[in-house]
């Protein structure tokens, strides 16, 4: 292995004797420079596998070479031996305090010389290795993640068609509503970690449906009061039925699943929550899921015009839905369209 050792010293001379000293060890490529800016910008854009500095330079003085140089970002741990005339116990400490490695004090021993800097060489190269392996353990990580996270989406899409088999409404539904609920999380300024949660999460949003009788879920008509009792009990069956996975989005999908039939104003259910003691996913989700299931065809019902479903969400601000949801909804109304447009319906 050869390594990059630059050198910088004020005296010709000391550049001359460093670097027959390490180009006899025979495996290292000699950068010099008398003039300490000029090494300063050189190390600031090289990468070094060791750098020696004098202490006293005109211009930069070994300290202030040092203090600037650790400054570099990704040259905080490259080794650094300082040579100095000076053996005056406090400019030593100085020295390891600035982010020296080690010192030699002139005139240098060559043998002592050559033991260092093959000390350090060999700690660099160490250190290296060591952030090559981090690197390599956090990409295994990022890849198990990956993984995990795509046994997760497969979950929620099997888990979603499950429930759509028994449900007039469709795939394509699923699917818009679920990327509406990304866009107003986006425009109401979640994070893009809860945004994309909101995007796999929201198909679960009426899994509980699967636990709801056919002659009720699937009942054109209008739902007598006791039967609309029993379909109001889809959002706990649901909750019931991700509550307690160990995976956050099937957590997730368990809030919104219990939460997306509140209403604003308390009048909703199953709990009755009033304004933000509904959790904001679930809030999110409802302005969603009630725009893309006014907008759709149903075996009961035609697709109401965007015109007629933007007035309704509008006008159910602060009543049904919250105000600030709303506002993001149709904030980002290009982008709504796309999503119709993106994800229709079968014929």
């Amino acid at each position: 292995m050869t390594y990059k050792v630059l050198i910088v010293d004020d005296a010709e001379i000391n550049l001359i004797l460093f670097e027959a000293l390490l180009k006899r060890m025979g495996n290292c490529e000699v950068v010099k420079f008398s003039n300490s800016c000029a090494g300063l910008a050189c190390a600031k854009s090289v990468d070094f596998d060791l750098v020696i500095v004098d202490y006293m330079m005109p211009d930069l003085n070994g300290m202030e070479f040092i203090t600037a140089f650790r400054q570099t970002p990704g040259r905080e741990h490259t080794p650094v031996l300082m040579i100095t005339a000076n053996d005056q116990k406090q400019v030593r400490y100085d020295a390891l305090e600035m982010g020296a490695t080690d010192f030699l004090t002139k005139p240098v021993d060559k043998i002592e010389f050559k033991v260092r800097v093959n000390n350090m060489l060999q700690l660099g190269a160490s250190r290296k290795v060591l952030v090559n392996h981090a690197d390599w353990l956090a990409e295994e990580v990022h890849q198990a993640t990956t993984a995990i996270k795509e046994r997760e989406r497969e979950t929620v899409l099997r888990l979603s068609k499950a429930a759509e088999y028994r449900d007039p409404e469709t795939g394509a539904h699923i699917l818009r509503m679920a990327h509406y609920s990304e866009l107003i999380g986006q425009g109401l300024g979640m994070s893009a970690a809860d945004c994309e949660l909101l995007l796999e999460a929201a198909p679960m949003h009426d899994i509980g449906k699967v636990g709801i009788a056919d002659s009720i879920l699937l009942n054109p008509g209008r739902l007598s009061p006791a039967e609309f009792e029993i379909m109001k009990q889809h959002a706990v069956i649901g909750h019931n039925i991700l509550k307690d996975s160990l995976s956050q989005v099937l957590q997730v999908g368990a809030a919104i699943a219990l939460g997306h039939h509140e209403k604003f104003d308390g009048s909703g259910y199953p709990g009755g929550l009033r304004g933000e003691a509904i959790p904001i996913f679930s809030r999110i989700v409802a302005v969603a899921d009630v725009f893309d299931a006014l907008t759709s065809k149903r075996p009961y019902k035609e697709a109401w015009s965007l015109e007629r479903a933007s007035a309704h969400i509008r006008a159910s601000a602060g009543t049904h839905f919250d105000p600030a949801c709303v506002a993001a909804f149709f904030a980002n109304w290009d982008q709504v369209q796309e999503i119709q447009r993106r994800f229709k319906d079968a014929d």
